[in-house]
């Protein structure tokens, strides 16, 4: 099974970027635990030429990945950027010397990672930035107001220095909160076949005309939800990965995904999940399993 990434089609963000809905994640081109430059250069150098070869207009990254590592490796082999290519980055959070992900929702900290990204992706304005709401937990939801936050991002984007704005790890009223201060144009929240507590927020975001892009698309499934999983990848000849990323796209014309590899064999089978359409029969088994 070969295609290239617009075989799942393009969705809007907001209103001007079409990108493809099977995009990629760069996270995982840094080395161990998101941390310092890839294990293997040339291949992670690569990956990035071959997503673009593929057809992929949607490149999710942070300058807090590696920290700065990612954005230098994009920068230093796609610029300059072709026209078509949207660069979604995101802030929120901050690397630390144990390589902990600590939040920085301060105004400085926020103006701050603004500008090491356009400083590290060498570009004039971010296409996207997504906020990302986090507390010393980790968890979900965060009792975390996004208003003086959002704010400062919303300031950012009316001096020109960000198109448009998302927003990660919030619920759906915290997304209501965001949007009265400035337009938000996609989600970004935890979302996979075994994990739909974001099932409301998928709706609400299709109605919205908002894009919803779930990271950890194949995270956290039990020993009896995999083996479901590996059953129909099984009886339709492809991969696990393949199908749970397929059954996503079709879940709703609002969702893009970005799965991330080092890999270029992996990259080449999520690109091909983009032409994998789910009989009935699949969709209403692998709906059965989730929690």
């Amino acid at each position: 099974m070969t295609t290239d990434a617009t075989a799942a089609g393009t969705l809007q963000l907001g209103g001007e970027l079409a990108v493809t809905r099977m995009g990629f994640g760069a996270m995982r081109l840094a080395g161990p635990g998101v941390w310092g430059p890839p294990q293997d250069l040339a291949e992670a150098s690569a990956v990035l030429r071959e997503a673009l070869a593929l057809g992929i207009t949607h490149i999710d990254t942070s300058d807090y990945y590696g920290p700065h590592t990612v954005n230098e490796l994009i920068r230093t082999n796609l610029a300059p950027y072709p026209d078509e290519l949207v660069l979604v980055t995101k802030v929120g959070a901050r690397r630390s010397a144990d390589r902990g992900w600590p939040p920085a929702l301060k105004r400085d900290e926020l103006i701050s990672a603004v500008h090491d990204n356009l400083r590290n992706l060498a570009v004039e304005a971010l296409d996207v930035v997504n906020l990302r709401l986090g507390d010393e937990t980790g968890g979900y939801p965060v009792d975390v107001s996004i208003v003086e936050p959002f704010s400062v991002l919303a300031e950012l984007r009316d001096q020109g220095l960000i198109r448009h704005l998302g927003v990660s790890h919030v619920t759906g009223a915290q997304l209501d909160v965001a949007r009265e201060i400035a337009p938000v144009v996609c989600v970004q929240n935890a979302y996979n076949l075994a994990h739909r507590e974001n099932d409301d927020l998928v709706d609400k975001c299709a109605a919205l005309g908002i894009a919803f892009v779930p990271y950890f698309p194949l995270g956290g499934f039990s020993p009896l939800q995999s083996s479901a999983l590996d059953e129909c990848a099984a009886r339709l000849g492809a991969k696990p990965m393949q199908v749970a990323l397929a059954w996503l796209l079709q879940r709703s014309p609002a969702i893009a995904v970005i799965p991330g590899t080092s890999s270029m064999a992996h990259l080449r089978e999520n690109v091909a999940a983009a032409a994998l359409e789910l009989p009935a029969d699949v969709v209403a088994e692998l709906d059965a399993i989730g929690v």
